[in-house]
């Protein structure tokens, strides 16, 4: 089988060391890659460093090799453009169709889908030449992730730190996954809210009523839709995973808490999924010390109180012309109880998982069925969770663009 070929651009930025951790995973994982920094780049690291990494000889000019047109040759050839760290002056060059260096060339010849990974100052992010940079390029097609919050050159924190390369590198194999097969970025200029992990109800400062939700499903779901373009708010809790690249993520402990996130979140979206496990119910009285055991005597009795209804909240409230989407976790009569909370909830769309001990919380793989208010009906095949999330974007970005249900 013929190798993914990939070309990794590096802007001249001091995140270009990290570009490094991410061209060992695209190689390691099989893919052909063709290295090409921008002068500045070569800087930071230096030319050998990407050839004896890539295998590949490594050029920022169009005058080198050029019997081999190599400005016009390598985007042709590529599956997959992304440039990491891409920084301000990459993203304008880009924008304004530019091509004073190898690649500038290579991004207006390239055919393929382009990823933009973006490290820079947060005053340079934030500044309106750049987000009307981005926003060329996003109308365009091309996936420009947005940047992580944390450590920046110097002292400085905030918005602009390139993402973690395995995160980069999950979302630009999620784009080569689906090249071909819709277009990259078809959720793009659409804000998704995605619920993830489990909520937990304390019981006292040691103690919680809880689930076995791990948040790998809807991590997944926030990962797959970053890679389609979409901007995504992902709340998330009591998870113990690796924020997705481009996703804001919301930290959140109980019920209570989530339901405000949600609700907040939920006020411009186009989409909101909510995939964590919420409790149903809550300690109606939370002790302020360890609960201690004494000897003799039985515990007192926890008396519990409902959780609102989040999703049916939801569904109430959502903006016109906008997709409510829940799960449920049956153990039997999956299908049929499935139906019956979709009535109940009054949303779009339900995700229905039969689950137990060794299905679906924590595993890596899952299938579903995808069942719709107006009767429609979709079996979801057993594969990664990733993929399983593909196949519920691709329902809803079909709902957000008012096509008929396939057979309809």
């Amino acid at each position: 089988m013929e190798r993914p070929r990939v070309v990794l651009g590096v802007g001249g930025g001091i995140a270009a060391y990290k570009a490094c951790e991410l061209l060992r995973q695209f190689t390691e994982s099989g893919h052909e890659v063709r290295v090409v920094p921008t002068a500045s780049a070569l800087k930071f690291v230096g030319a050998p460093t990407w050839a004896a990494l890539s295998g590949a000889p490594v050029t920022t000019e169009v005058w080198q090799d050029v019997e081999e047109v190599p400005h016009v040759r390598i985007g042709r050839a590529a599956d997959l453009v992304v440039v990491a760290p891409a920084t301000a002056d990459v993203l304008a060059r880009a924008a304004g169709g530019r091509a004073d260096d190898l690649l500038t060339n290579v991004l207006l010849t390239a055919t393929c889908p382009v990823v933009f990974a973006p490290a820079m100052h947060t005053e340079m992010w934030e500044h309106p030449a750049t987000r009307e940079n981005v926003a060329t390029l996003r109308r365009r097609g091309c996936l420009v992730i947005e940047p992580a919050v944390g450590r920046l050159t110097g002292a400085d924190t905030g918005k602009g730190r390139l993402p973690d390369p395995d995160a980069i590198f999950a979302v630009c194999r999620r784009v080569l996954s689906r090249a071909g097969a819709a277009p990259a970025a078809d959720l793009a200029g659409r804000h998704v809210v995605v619920t993830a992990g489990g909520t937990r109800e304390p019981l006292d400062p040691v103690r919680f009523l809880g689930n076995r939700s791990s948040g790998k499903q809807g991590y997944a779901l926030a990962r797959t839709a970053v890679a389609r373009g979409a901007r995504v708010t992902l709340i998330a809790a009591n998870t113990a995973l690796p924020a997705p690249a481009g996703a804001e993520v919301v930290e959140v402990g109980t019920a209570l808490e989530l339901r405000a996130a949600a609700l907040e979140a939920a006020g411009d979206a186009d989409a909101v999924v909510m995939a964590a496990a919420v409790a149903d119910f809550r300690p109606a009285v939370r002790a302020d010390r360890k609960i201690k055991k004494r000897d003799g005597e039985d515990p007192e009795p926890v008396t519990l109180v409902r959780n609102p209804d989040i999703l049916a909240e939801l569904a109430a409230n959502r903006r016109r012309g906008s997709v409510v989407a829940g799960f449920a976790a049956e153990t039997d009569d999956v299908l049929a109880n499935g139906r019956a909370k979709l009535a109940r909830k009054g949303c779009d769309l339900l995700v229905v998982n039969r689950v137990g001990e060794a299905l679906v919380f924590g595993a890596e793989e899952n299938e579903a069925v995808v069942i719709e208010a107006e009767g429609g009906e979709t079996a979801v095949p057993r594969g990664t969770k990733d993929e399983v999330a593909d196949r519920i974007w691709d329902i809803v970005g079909r709902r957000l663009a008012g096509a008929p249900a396939p057979g309809a």
